[in-house]
């Protein structure tokens, strides 16, 4: 049985901390202790985590999580070559696949931040991009409530990526991009995950 603790921290049946979130079920627990906050470096992991972000929009993380498999069938496992071509045959296709959101604008997003994807790469390429806003320090939350939800750099990164026609990339959607890809590490101090991206050493 988990043992809640002081800070919004849960200790699990194996002993490890972690936020409460995380140890809402196993498929959370297993994100968290696995994939939250560990580096994606590869173009591909990197639109998809910004094209999941965006679906995420309005709904909790563990919808999103669920329906992973089925987004990833539904959008060509997030290759950027292949979403960028998709037409109004695929757009049909989407609306009417109930393992995915069927929103609208949130799919004709992905599919236009597929195509700017692809046009950055003129640029560098989006991971490299994307990364260029990591900060110089990372935060250091001792509870749930010092976890910000936005900073300066997750809001220039919002408006570098809408230059660039991308949408659904609002400051705070941006910052938890940043969470999830260890470009910030706020993994509470307490939790067994702090530091474990190798990006923050002193974290």
């Amino acid at each position: 049985m988990a043992t809640e603790m002081t800070h919004g921290t849960v200790r699990g049946d194996d002993g490890l901390v972690r936020p409460m979130w995380a140890a809402a079920d196993d498929l959370m627990r297993e994100y968290y202790d696995t994939e939250w906050g560990m580096p994606v470096r590869d173009e591909r992991g990197l639109f998809e985590r910004i094209s999941l972000e965006a679906f995420q929009s309005g709904l909790s993380w563990a919808t999103i999580l669920r329906k992973r498999p089925a987004f990833r069938a539904a959008f060509a496992g997030f290759d950027p070559d292949a979403v960028a071509a998709f037409d109004d045959r695929d757009i049909d296709r989407l609306l009417a696949d109930a393992g995915i959101v069927r929103n609208r604008a949130k799919i004709l997003a992905t599919i236009g931040n597929a195509r700017a994807t692809i046009e950055l790469r003129d640029e560098g390429g989006l991971v490299d991009f994307v990364w260029s806003f990591q900060p110089v320090e990372t935060p250091e939350p001792r509870t749930p409530a010092e976890v910000p939800t936005t900073s300066s750099e997750s809001i220039a990164l919002s408006k570098a990526l809408r230059k660039r026609g991308f949408r659904f990339v609002g400051p705070t959607t941006m910052f938890a991009l940043m969470e999830a890809v260890g470009i910030v590490d706020t993994h509470l101090v307490d939790s067994h995950r702090r530091g474990s991206s190798g990006v923050w050493a002193g974290a």
